[in-house]
């Protein structure tokens, strides 16, 4: 199954890829490798994951403390959010 990235969640992927590049670029290497082993577990079965919010779903990465929010739409995967697990819960919200 395909998936988009919101706008804004492309954009936290993007900060905390730069973020990461700050403290060491095997660092930034391997937090890129954790999202894109959790889009790929999501993708491969999307209702994995236990629905948080009505028809939201979080997927955990690994080895980060982030976790990826997403819906499952009629043909495509929505992320919703890129979030670090220290940020208040619900700020995504808006973006449905």
């Amino acid at each position: 199954m395909r998936y988009v990235f919101h706008t804004e969640a492309l954009t936290e992927y993007a900060e905390a890829v730069q973020y990461y590049l700050e403290q060491r670029v095997e660092l930034a290497q391997a937090f890129i490798n954790a999202i894109e082993d959790a889009v790929y577990r999501i993708r491969e079965s999307p209702t994995r994951y236990i629905a948080i919010d009505e028809d939201i779903r979080r997927c955990m990465t690994r080895k980060f403390p982030y976790g990826i929010l997403y819906t499952i739409e009629q043909d495509y995967i929505l992320i919703l959010a890129v979030m670090h697990c220290s940020r208040k819960p619900g700020y995504w919200k808006s973006r449905k």
